[in-house]
């Protein structure tokens, strides 16, 4: 009987962590549904970007409110968490407060401290992001891709961060054996004198708050999977995979790239035959209309959105009153991705046409043509995220695809094409204005 405890823990964390695994799994199928690309050049400046940018949380203080509470919270979610490790080895063996048979006192009661301290910051800065959100409602947070499970999502996440810091203080605070031992109980030992006189209701509290306290943890890391929390893991991997390339340097289609050189080169003939050994295959859509002809970074890159708006509230064309929001972009990008999973899952591992697509189903022409191309979203974004370069691939296969772009374009590369500049003027007409008096 004294080893059930122990296997309905390790049930548990086997099902908690096998369920996560599970998720990750289809994060990464999902992801890996985007066009290959290479991303894997100057590694020391990617391994450089993923410590100050996700890591260090370089780009979160540039609005030092915000990032600074930010730094509390994400510190307190990793360092905290080192206790968990504890939690893990004592409801495996049985045993109580493992490290303190390890450790020092001194050690372990400067943990213990320093845990106690950082959780009642993370209380504090959580507070005041619920009151930014529910109570002073900063403008970035009101947008319509705010509304519903989105707004939900982001009191949820501060919901878990008050449940588990209050369970992990009254655990320590009910812990009896730990209070008179007086090491590391600086904050749980002002709640303590609510046990003192009850032994018996001290152990019941302690052992549930334990056990709520694990399972919420264990509950917290599969939630990640259907929220925007999921930053906290793959805020990694996508700062070192960001485009290095300088801001506003885009892209070329290789295809395109190859019938300009065959028109510029006076001795290429364009009929000619494939040489040996070389398969042009079908030609491939210009620019994306749905996910999977985004890259697989950009897919990503939606799954890494943290929602914060900062990107839409430095978007020119979002501030002049345009529809445009780039967080809606990402947003749009990974609720069409997750579609596009359920429907692969649903028909045993193949993608059945459903008759939906990014484009016009959940991003529409508006909003594509309202994007200045300035790069404030990219340059804005806490974890290196880049709405833009979804923006003009959809607006490439608007373009090349169905010639679907507004009259004043059209206007400007038909005078290109004849004019060999973007005016309405004859070439042999264009230094007039020197003549004029």
């Amino acid at each position: 009987m004294q080893y059930i405890p122990n296997i309905l823990f390790a049930i548990l964390l086997v099902a908690g962590i096998g369920y996560f695994v599970k998720n990750v799994r289809k994060l990464t199928r999902n992801i890996k549904l985007g066009k290959d690309i290479d991303r894997t050049d100057n590694k020391s400046e990617r391994w450089k970007n993923m410590a100050m940018i996700a890591l260090g949380q370089s780009k979160m203080v540039r609005r030092p409110i915000a990032g600074f509470l930010h730094i509390i919270v994400y510190l307190g979610f990793i360092i905290i968490n080192i206790e968990v490790l504890e939690i893990v080895i004592d409801g495996l063996t049985g045993e109580h407060r493992i490290f303190t048979k390890v450790l020092p006192d001194s050690v372990y009661g400067f943990l213990i401290g320093s845990f106690e301290i950082l959780a009642v910051a993370v209380l504090v800065a959580v507070i005041v992001f619920w009151i930014r959100r529910n109570i002073i409602k900063l403008k970035r947070f009101l947008s319509s891709e705010m509304k519903g499970w989105p707004k939900s999502d982001g009191n949820i996440i501060l919901y878990f961060e008050v449940v588990l810091m209050t369970l992990f203080l009254v655990m320590n605070a009910s812990d009896l054996h730990f209070q008179h031992a007086g090491h590391g109980n600086v904050i749980s030992q002002y709640i303590a004198p609510l046990f003192e006189g009850a032994p018996e209701t001290a152990h019941i509290v302690e052992r549930a708050t334990w056990w709520i306290h694990i399972t919420g943890i264990l509950i917290f890391l599969n939630y990640l999977y259907y929220s925007k929390h999921l930053h906290i893991l793959l805020a990694f991997p996508n700062t070192w995979y960001a485009n290095l390339n300088p801001k506003g340097q885009f892209t070329n289609d290789p295809n395109v790239t190859k019938e300009v050189k065959l028109m510029m080169d006076p001795n290429a003939d364009p009929f000619a035959a494939p040489a040996e050994g070389e398969d042009e295959g079908e030609p491939e859509k210009f620019g994306a209309s749905d996910v999977m002809d985004l890259n697989w970074v950009q897919l990503m890159n939606s799954y890494t959105c943290t929602e914060c708006g900062r990107c839409t509230s430095e978007c020119p064309a979002n501030l002049t009153g345009k529809k445009l929001s780039p967080r809606k972009i990402m947003m749009d990008t990974r609720d069409r991705l997750e579609e596009v999973g359920k429907n692969i899952d649903a028909n045993k591992g193949k993608f059945v046409d459903d008759g939906k697509s990014l484009l016009n189903d959940y991003i529409t022409t508006e909003e594509l043509w309202a994007c200045t191309s300035c790069n404030a979203c990219v340059e804005a974004c806490p974890v290196n995220i880049d709405p833009l370069s979804i923006i003009i691939e959809m607006r490439r296969y608007l373009v090349m695809e169905q010639s679907a772009a507004p009259m004043e374009l059209n206007n400007m590369m038909s005078n290109i094409e004849n004019n060999g500049a973007p005016w309405p003027y004859n070439q042999m007409d264009r230094l007039n204005w020197a003549n004029e008096d």
